[in-house]
């Protein structure tokens, strides 16, 4: 009867180590890479912010449109006039006077 040793298989094991490490590299990829899991959800973020502040400038572009328009010389306020003029320039009326 011949005896055989048993040997651990190496070819096995190598197999399973190169395709744990490969496994472990593309989950690592997919969630902390460039576009993983954590990048898209940044993004994600950030995009809402970024929506939020042009509705805020959207906001303001109108009402300083509206400022223009109101005095322009088609269509002149006369009481945003008198609030630029007092503001501006110091101005005030003949009948107000001026308490310090």
């Amino acid at each position: 009867m011949a005896v055989s040793k048993s040997r651990p298989a190496v070819g096995a094991a190598l197999f399973f180590g190169v395709a744990f490490s490969f496994a472990t590299y593309f989950t690592f990829a997919a969630v902390q890479g460039d576009y993983g899991l954590f990048r898209r959800a940044e993004i994600s973020a950030e995009t809402k912010a970024l929506e939020k502040e042009l509705a805020a400038m959207q906001l303001e572009v109108a009402r300083m449109e509206n400022l223009t328009k109101r005095l322009s010389d088609d269509y002149l306020d006369l009481d945003l006039l008198d609030q630029q003029a007092r503001s501006v320039l110091g101005m005030i009326r003949t009948d107000e006077m001026v308490i310090r």
